[in-house]
């Protein structure tokens, strides 16, 4: 799980102070806070790191050693604070790492990237990295680079704007969707239409897929091209998606129709244990292909989905996956299935929608 810490800027006005202390106790992990500000952090119960003795989290601002290792004997938790201007300071945080350091902030001041990437293939699995940050998009980037990301962010901050939008971010990251087996109960052909398949700006791996379906309430998880096949070659970054009239979950809460995604749009990879990730399409390929239509049941619930009639389509289930050409009814697919209808992709659990 990805960690929001928030460092709140000294210079702002008491009030707006305690603005952000109680948003921060809603949205954040931690809060890094100065021991003159520690009894406001207490009366809205944050979890708190500061320099002060005594608290959750014990900041230490330079590397040393004797320090680190004193501390750990002492069993309090400890977050080291490295800035990184040169290959000597990353050598300091992985024997931080090296040393079980509970946490490694790192402050980069000339390269946003570079030195992340080294240190989080060189301390993975020891210590939790977060980077330093001033803005929600800097967050986003340090959360992404090299595919796994770091740890968390500690985002300094007199904005509480920006500390929503970034608690957004740190969501997305940690997010799960529910998932259930649904019944196949028809198979049927339908003649031709305009298909869409999503090839996307990531590497998807087996198990990954893209939720779709004809009703916004109830979507097919679809795997991406990840399979041997004799007559194709791989293409890890696509799935097969269906018609242009298809919904797309796109994000926790939205939808769109296929039709409307293009480059550079945002949709929701999914695996088969409900964990997400958010990847950019990089094309939408709408071509006419031959139909077929699936129905499935759950409790009664009847759901549909339109897929291309070819074996690249494939339905993730709890035990792998199946071809479109080796379905059968009486198999068993994963689904997100939920109440409600939506507006405009967003969904209104109030509303009373019936697709059919």
């Amino acid at each position: 799980m990805k960690e929001l810490w928030v460092e709140i800027d000294e210079s702002i006005s008491p009030n707006a102070k305690i603005d952000l202390f109680r948003l921060a106790a809603e949205v954040c992990d931690v809060i890094l806070i100065e021991k003159r500000d520690v009894d406001s952090g207490r009366e809205i119960k944050a979890r708190i790191a500061s320099r002060s003795v005594g608290y959750d989290i014990r900041v230490v601002d330079s590397f040393d050693e004797d320090i680190i290792k004193k501390l750990k004997n002492s069993g309090i938790g400890i977050a080291v604070r490295i800035r990184i201007e040169r290959v000597d300071d990353e050598k300091k945080a992985v024997i931080a790492a090296d040393l079980l350091t509970d946490y490694i902030i790192l402050e980069c001041p000339n390269w946003k990237t570079i030195p992340l990437e080294n240190l989080i293939a060189k301390t993975r699995g020891k210590t939790k990295l977060l980077a330093e940050v001033t803005s929600s998009e800097d967050a986003r980037l340090a959360l992404e680079t090299l595919e796994l990301g770091a740890d968390g962010v500690v985002l300094k901050t007199a904005n509480c704007d920006d500390l929503q939008q970034t608690a957004k971010i740190i969501a997305k990251e940690n997010s799960e969707i529910p998932l259930v087996s649904v019944k196949v109960v028809e198979i049927k052909p339908i003649g031709v239409g305009s298909r869409a398949c999503v090839d996307t700006c990531e590497m998807l791996k087996p198990g990954e897929g893209i939720l779709v379906g004809c009703q916004s309430c109830g979507l097919f998880l679809l795997e991406a091209e990840v399979h041997e096949n004799p007559f194709v070659e791989v293409r890890p970054f696509r799935v097969n998606a269906g018609p242009v009239s298809l919904y797309a979950l796109t994000s926790l809460k939205g939808t769109n129709y296929l039709s409307e995604l293009k480059a550079g749009h945002e949709v929701l990879v999914v695996d088969a244990r409900g964990n997400t990730r958010v990847v950019r399409v990089g094309r939408i390929k709408i071509e006419l292909r031959p139909l077929i239509l699936v129905e499935a049941e759950l409790k009664e619930r009847r759901i549909k989905i339109i897929v291309q009639n070819a074996e690249t389509v494939r339905f993730i289930t709890y035990g792998g996956s199946k071809s479109i050409a080796e379905l059968k009814i009486g198999d068993e697919v994963l689904a997100h299935v939920i109440d409600g209808g939506r507006h405009f992709g967003t969904l209104v659990t109030e509303e009373s929608v019936f697709e059919r």
